[in-house]
């Protein structure tokens, strides 16, 4: 399957009555956005705002950021808006790289978190380094708050959506090319390099902690074979509120390290057969189900190595090292990517979980590392939802102004894809 990807490349975003994309420069007509957003009669209000890097402002609480994108032909993020739908990671597909939209306003749970346009909590976030259409999102009264977590995400991803059809008519862009062939041809490509498969877990466990692929909660299905590029082109989108720090916003999907990098190697040092969707459930049934679903997959593709991502903590760790365990006992070389909560001082057991199999982790660092934030010229949101989230606590505000919290409460701190600037080294 023939794939493009056009990247346009914003460095500024602004308000203006005429929008589109005119010399890196993203103009964006806030009436438009509205009346959009306004379609779904969930919303009381929206207001727009931008954040951009180096300012001195703080967005709280975040809910999801999302990067443009859009295809020229067919419909990117697809399940979402139309009753049909067709597979994408096939065409061509525009990106507006370097701004994101991101999605704020009344807590939904207790783990939405902040993110600094600059200071030393900026330097612990992509985000920060992004010019951000910032969304305050109200939601009408009778809606409770489940169905305010969908009100928000629907509402992100067709901005975001909108704003990459802005893209189409712009004739400056990066260009590159991917061919992804059927199975049957994989495996028959670069016989001499080793089989790569990527293990990505999402969550699916309900109370705001849900993935969608292709518009289903991901608690229906099953894991899933998909294509690299499906991910580019927005099939799996983020509608969880685990710990901020950790969490997999649809921005982190649409642009996940691992696959990055595999197919960056892939034809050269490794051959990068697929990627797994593992839903990471509830129960210990239906862990050990997806787990061995998770590995006959894996083993179908014939792979010598695989890398398993995590998400979430606590009890998603058992998945984790249970799958780990499941595929190196086949013969099948593994590699975890996961944070650590390993106490404010660093010396805490790392992880609720571990098997003897689990011999290659990459460290995202220490979510339970402290950090004292600046106060701000703007805050974008609501400052005292900080005593709410992970990281922070009743005590978060100082006299001054400053926040002290936990690095768990900055957006993708420590992101388990590993797109983050965060590790750790064994001393």
């Amino acid at each position: 399957m023939a794939y493009e990807l056009r990247t346009i490349h914003i460095r500024d975003i602004q308000f203006a009555q005429e929008e589109g994309v005119r010399d890196g420069v993203l103009f964006v007509n806030q009436e438009r956005l509205r009346q959009l957003v306004a379609e779904d009669r969930r919303v009381q209000e929206v207001r727009f705002d931008l954040a951009k890097p180096g300012d001195s402002c703080r967005i709280l609480p975040v809910k999801d950021v999302i990067e443009p994108r859009a295809k020229l032909e067919g419909e990117a993020f697809p399940g979402l808006f139309r009753e049909t739908m067709e597979q994408v990671g096939t065409g061509v597909t525009y990106v507006l790289k370097g701004c994101a939209v991101v999605t704020t306003g009344p807590i939904v749970g207790f783990q939405e978190g902040l993110i600094d346009m600059s200071g030393p909590g900026a330097e612990y976030t992509i985000f920060s380094k992004l010019n951000n259409l910032v969304m305050h999102i109200t939601k009408a009264s009778q809606v409770d708050p489940h169905e305010h977590e969908e009100v928000v995400r629907l509402a992100g991803i067709k901005v975001a959506h909108y704003l990459g059809k802005l893209g189409l008519a712009c004739g400056e862009y990066d260009c590159e090319r991917y061919d992804w062939p059927p199975i049957g041809e994989r495996f028959q490509q670069y016989p001499e390099l080793p089989k790569v498969v990527y293990v990505c877990n999402c969550m699916a466990q309900g109370l705001l902690h849900d993935t969608y692929l292709y518009g289903r909660d991901c608690k229906a299905i099953t894991p899933t074979l998909l294509s690299p590029l499906e991910y580019w082109d927005g099939a799996v989108v983020s509608g969880n509120c685990v710990s901020p720090g950790s969490k997999t916003t649809t921005y982190h999907h649409l642009n996940n390290a691992v696959i990055t990098s595999l197919l960056a190697r892939h034809g050269k040092d490794l051959n990068f057969m697929g990627v797994v969707l593992n839903p990471l459930m509830v129960t210990l049934k239906e862990k050990y189900r997806n787990i061995m679903l998770t590995t006959a997959l894996v083993q179908s593709l014939s792979a010598e190595g695989a890398i398993i991502s995590q998400e979430g903590f606590g009890n998603p760790t058992t998945d984790l090292m249970l799958t780990c365990q499941s595929l190196e006992q086949r013969g099948i070389k593994t590699v975890i990517i996961t944070n650590e909560d390993a106490g404010v001082d660093g010396m805490s057991e790392s992880l609720p979980d571990s098997v003897q199999e689990a011999n290659a982790i990459v460290s995202t660092g220490n979510s339970n590392a402290t950090i004292l934030l600046p106060k701000m010229d703007r805050v974008l949101g609501v400052l005292p939802e900080v005593v709410k989230t992970t990281g922070g606590n009743v005590n978060s505000i100082q006299p001054d102004g400053t926040l002290l919290i936990e690095i768990h409460g900055i957006m993708g701190s420590h992101n388990l894809q590993g797109n983050t600037l965060l590790s750790a080294a064994t001393i």
